[in-house]
């Protein structure tokens, strides 16, 4: 048995110092234990917490590490550009690198803004829509995350087609109003919406490769009608590509499916494991933000020049294709291995997986929606997870997020997972 002793200690200092002990809320390991690990130290594909038990990674820092942990190309950016400073305020040569390099490979950027987190790129990119359209409301999806603004934090009513009520504290009724839900991956539910309310929609926005109830890929013809509803009725249509920018291609899911959006937004992988996003799209609506228009937006530290140096090092590094034929091969073999794995064990699950993301759901139902995936039962998942974590593997620890496969990933890395997982799925059935 592993010891978890100075994790524990840590966590129980950090709970009177934060609040519930950590920074981000699925850290916590409320879902899946009493504490949470603490990390001290990632190389490659491995990660080593602060009672020296090592495991294999499979969430990479949530998307941004698609070549593991401390890539050497990573690592020397960083360190030549922290001997010229941490920030200015002031612009640098590279913040133009960078945008350069995202005009040139994301099909709808013609102009981007870069910013901090991919909460501040969702947020302004609506802000911009509404402006430019001048229109009020906006349709998500139930499932998909798009950072924790007040007007992105609303959930469904009674159904697709209610209006939106606050899903947490602090957000206002008249905010929650002028934001819908639509059913990922159901045209028709968006389609209504737009019927219901032809001229007051600004934008429709939708991560193109749901990743945040579960993996959950787009059905096909759902983004391209998604791009017809909103020609039509003259909305944008934004890509949240915080998790797909770069990771689902070196285009991001735009390219992957031939979709062009109006503007998109990016986050995770641009910032080389560095806090960054960015929003951008057609020269037309972008020339609408300050100071070269009327829209305003600011962030002291958007592109931070350490951000900026680490994410155009791994960016490089991406346009070897070989790379992403790699990252399919290995999450291909891994989704296959649980799934055969799982039937042995006599366990009912939906595995879904594209590119180098995968979502084991402990339902027998396809996974096509939020709903779906709330079928899962989160008691397995709970037992499944706690057997992969003494086992040395660490695993997203919530039933609807992501694993991560990157590029440090080997064969006996994906082999030994599934031999680990044989056996978890056996304590499963065991229940």
């Amino acid at each position: 048995m592993r010891s978890f002793e100075n994790s524990k200690k840590l966590y129980q200092e950090a709970v009177k110092l934060i609040p519930g002990g950590v920074n981000s809320p699925v850290r916590a390991f409320q879902a899946v234990g009493d504490f949470p690990i603490f990390v001290k130290e990632g190389n490659g594909s491995h990660i080593i917490d602060v009672d020296n038990n090592e495991y294999v990674d499979f969430i990479c820092s949530w998307g941004p590490l698609i070549l593991g942990h401390k890539p050497q190309a990573v690592t020397e950016a960083l360190k030549e550009a922290i001997n010229t400073g941490t920030t200015f305020g002031i612009p640098t040569e590279i913040e133009n690198e960078m945008a350069k390099f995202i005009c040139e490979n994301v099909p709808s950027v013609e102009m981007v803004r870069m910013v901090s987190s991919g909460t501040e790129a969702t947020m302004s990119a609506l802000r911009l829509a509404r402006a430019y359209t001048k229109r009020d409301k906006i349709v998500k999806f139930e499932g998909c995350y798009h950072g924790h603004a007040d007007h992105l934090l609303i959930k469904a009513g009674s159904g697709a087609l209610t209006l939106g009520v606050p899903s947490t504290p602090g957000v206002p009724e008249s905010i929650a109003n002028n934001t819908l839900n639509a059913r990922y991956n159901d045209l028709i539910s968006v389609e209504a919406l737009f019927k219901q309310f032809p001229e007051q929609i600004a934008a429709v926005i939708v991560e193109p490769i749901a990743g945040n109830m579960g993996l959950v890929p787009p059905k096909a013809g759902f983004l391209t009608g998604l791009r017809e509803l909103c020609t039509k009725y003259r909305a944008l249509l934004i890509f949240d590509e915080v998790i797909s920018g770069f990771r689902a291609s070196i285009g991001g899911a735009q390219k992957l499916y031939g979709i062009t959006p109006d503007l998109t937004c990016l986050g995770k992988i641009i910032g080389g494991g560095l806090p960054v996003g960015a929003y951008g799209g057609k020269k037309e609506i972008m020339s609408q933000v300050a100071p070269a228009g009327p829209v305003y937006q600011a962030g002291t530290l958007s592109g931070n020049p350490l951000a900026m140096a680490a994410g155009l090092a791994l960016l490089n590094q991406l346009k070897d294709e070989e790379i992403y034929t790699k990252l399919e091969r290995l999450t291909s073999l891994l989704a296959l291995g649980l799934k055969q794995a799982a039937d042995e064990a006599g366990v009912k699950v939906s595995i879904n997986y594209l590119g180098s993301l995968l979502t084991v759901f402990f339902t027998e139902s396809l996974v096509e929606c939020y709903e779906q995936a709330q079928s899962s039962n989160t008691a397995q998942f709970k037992v499944f997870f706690q057997s992969m974590l003494e086992q040395g593997y660490y695993l997203p620890p919530s039933q609807f997020e992501c694993w991560f496969v990157s590029a440090a990933h080997t064969e006996e890395d994906i082999n030994n997972a599934v031999e680990a997982a044989k056996r978890a799925f056996q304590k499963v059935k065991e229940m």
